[in-house]
């Protein structure tokens, strides 16, 4: 067994597998790493082109498409190793990408979790939109990183080139341990996909773990490989969770307001798609807030056991102001003008 498992999961992405697997092995040693395909019942032909092309990769077939979350437990259930590597199937990794996370890691036994500094595939001077340098949140759940807030995403200019504990990382490229990943309770299936790294990192961070990224490891990610940032179902998904990730995390004192507050602005941000055109959008924040009202109930026992283990509530990672405020009425576009 070797101490790191790199682990990409999979679901007819043989185009992805063919285009960057061939870099990931040219720039992981196989002392480092064993590489496995976590296949999440493709139908493209997947796993038996690994097999072909890719003999030295590992091969996890899964019985159903269980999504990101529950593919990932599923699949890192039948692995052993000291440190897990969540990697897109859609990422490119470059030279040296693996040790800086490993070192890191290694030298910083408090870190659960690090993540590498993830830029645009198609634009490789810009940052990626699903965790840039490095992810954040605010008061009220809304989501941004150190190098993109909302749809402004930065140019890399080497700015947030410094180590930085963060409150999450991506899951699009994250090195987690494996006993952090298991003592906190896995990713939640039950998100499907979306923002359960978020979850997950909220949990860890309250139970006094921290989450890092490591810049001096980049990689290029595609990106909306699965749903395209317009994708209704992706608009679905995404205000669901987030309702589910601040239900789940909150303390008792700031849940009532923080869901009033939501309330207004989610239905806000449902009129603002609509007059721009994206009903389809607007109708699935509607949708998510029916269907999180209708679920509630069955995360009570989750929250209850977060809440249980929670040593550290005031997360200094968490931003003590509305980012959408800052953003739309204060006009800070970059992360350098947020002060936390």
């Amino acid at each position: 067994m070797k101490k790191t498992a790199v682990v990409i999961l999979n679901w007819n992405g043989q185009r992805h597998l063919e285009k960057f697997l061939p870099p990931l092995f040219a720039y992981t040693s196989e002392n480092q790493a064993d590489i496995y395909i976590a296949d999440n019942h493709s139908t493209d032909g997947s796993p038996a082109f690994v097999r072909h092309n890719f003999p030295q990769a590992k091969v996890v077939e899964l019985a159903e498409n269980s999504g990101f979350a529950g593919g990932y437990n599923k699949a890192l259930a039948q692995i052993e190793a000291e440190y897990f590597v969540l990697l897109n199937n859609d990422i490119e990794v470059t030279e040296n990408w693996l040790q800086p996370l490993i070192e890191y890691l290694d030298n910083h036994e408090n870190t659960a979790a690090v993540q590498s500094k993830l830029l645009s595939y198609s634009e490789k001077n810009k940052f990626e939109y699903a965790g840039a340098a490095g992810g954040f949140i605010d008061k009220w759940g809304y989501p941004f990183c150190r190098g993109r807030i909302f749809e402004t995403v930065e140019e890399d200019n080497n700015q947030y080139n410094n180590v930085l504990d963060v409150f999450w990382a991506s899951g699009a490229c994250m090195a987690i341990r494996a006993a952090d990943f298991w003592s906190a309770g896995a990713l939640d299936a039950d998100f499907f996909a979306h923002q359960e790294e978020i979850d997950l990192c909220w949990r860890l961070n309250a139970r006094g773990r921290k989450i890092a990224c490591v810049p001096q490891s980049a990689v290029y990610h595609v990106g909306g490989g699965t749903l395209k940032t317009e994708n209704p179902r992706k608009t679905y998904l995404n205000f669901r969770n987030n309702l589910i990730l601040l239900y789940k995390n909150l303390p008792e004192k700031r849940l009532r307001k923080t869901m009033i507050v939501r309330w207004f602005l989610d239905y806000i941000a449902a009129v603002g798609m609509l007059v721009s055109g994206k009903a389809a959008n607007a109708k699935q924040i509607v949708r998510a807030r029916h269907d999180f009202r209708k679920i509630k109930k069955q995360f009570a026992q989750k929250r209850k056991e977060n809440l249980e283990k929670t040593i550290l509530t005031e997360i200094p990672e968490m931003l003590r102001q509305s980012i959408v405020f800052q953003y739309y009425i204060r006009r800070k576009k970059y992360f350098r003008e947020i002060k936390f």
